[in-house]
């Protein structure tokens, strides 16, 4: 009996061994993050780039983001975002749209003078763009003194022909010559260029026509059997010359060199009474909440470096006083202080109070 009493402790005892060996320690469970700590994990990522939209034309991408894009990129810590289009439904967009990202803006000036007549932009600190001081006067305020500049400019004259003209070109009372009889083009009114030939059409008469319509219209009506067509796209007209049905056109500079490739004996001319310059301007869009890369993007779209750059590229011609080109990398631009002084400016307020009536003769008395 003794040793059954025995033999029971010494099991109880090993059994209470084994439970103290195998008995699991509880898990220690890790506390939670405080949602103070997470968004101060958030906040802290410094290398998270910002995010910059521009609202561009879609022509020259590749170009424009080797030379302007990329570059002011790295050196802002911004990602550049890019909102396509042509002048008016961009224009639009920002126009109908309250929370707009969009951030800067190019735009034709006279697309960009109704976007402030309308209070679309920010006003500009000009201390935050100092390249201001380094472009051509005509260049600094389009706007005025609290928008945005232009920073390139470009110029409608005569495009010709050689072999399919007896005489050499000199002057926009040319186009009115009955040898170009259905056998010449100008911009469409509604066009960038559109509005200059109303203006050029009265100048030819000796005539205002911000003053007097009347005779503008009277002279382009005198003008209609010289025109094939009316062209909407610098693509059009480049294809009318290709094809040989017309000899003789007014044209923005930049088709030029489209044209010249297809047909090499395309000569430019300067009109002796006057080529027509067109601003291309930048803007900051009201609403933006990066109002400060917005000046240092304008100020890089204005420095030496990227107009010299996009010049040579013949993106765009510049308007940086200190960029100097070869004759070779001027050919085809908008270059040197003699030719843009010499330059004819629209009066672009004016030409807008006027539009909608020009639009309706213009339908009426040149193309019908």
């Amino acid at each position: 009996m003794k040793k059954l009493c025995l033999a029971m402790v010494l099991v109880l005892m090993f059994s209470f061994l084994l439970m103290g060996c195998t008995k699991e320690e509880p898990v220690k469970q890790e506390e939670p993050k405080s949602e103070a700590s997470n968004n101060e994990s958030v906040d802290n990522k410094t290398d998270e780039p910002t995010e910059f939209v521009v609202s561009t034309w879609g022509y020259n991408e590749d170009k424009l983001r080797k030379n302007i894009f990329e570059p002011f990129e790295k050196a802002n810590n911004v990602k550049i975002v890019l909102e396509v289009g042509n002048n008016a439904d961009r224009l639009n967009k920002i126009r109908v749209s309250e929370n707009s990202k969009i951030d800067v803006i190019f735009l034709a000036n006279s697309f960009a003078i109704q976007g402030v007549s309308e209070g679309l932009f920010e006003e500009i600190n000009r201390d935050n763009i100092p390249n201001l001081n380094q472009i051509y006067d005509l260049a600094k305020a389009p706007l005025g003194e609290k928008y945005g500049p232009a920073y390139t400019l470009n110029r409608t004259g005569i495009v010709y022909d050689s072999d399919m003209v007896d005489k050499k070109i000199e002057s926009w009372k040319d186009l009115w010559n009955k040898e170009f009889e259905s056998n010449a083009s100008i911009p469409e009114i509604t066009t960038t260029a559109g509005p200059s030939m109303v203006i050029m059409a009265a100048n030819t008469v000796g005539a205002d026509a911000l003053e007097d319509s009347d005779k503008a219209f009277e002279a382009l009506g005198k003008l209609k059997p010289n025109l094939v067509k009316t062209y909407g796209k610098s693509s059009e007209i480049v294809n009318m010359f290709a094809q040989g049905e017309i000899a003789v056109a007014a044209v923005q500079d930049f088709a030029f060199g489209r044209i010249k490739d297809a047909v090499p004996t395309a000569e430019w001319v300067d009109p002796q009474d006057g080529a027509f310059a067109n601003l291309n301007t930048i803007n900051i869009v009201k609403g933006t909440k990066n109002k400060e890369i917005a000046e240092k993007f304008i100020d890089w779209c204005l420095s030496e470096e990227v107009q010299k750059a996009n010049a040579i590229d013949k993106v765009d011609s510049p308007v940086n006083v200190n960029v100097k080109l070869s004759e070779e990398e001027a050919e085809g631009l908008t270059y040197g202080k003699e030719l843009i002084n010499s330059l004819k400016v629209v009066d672009w307020v004016k030409v807008n109070e006027l539009k909608t009536d020009w639009i309706d003769r213009w339908n009426r008395e040149v193309i019908n």
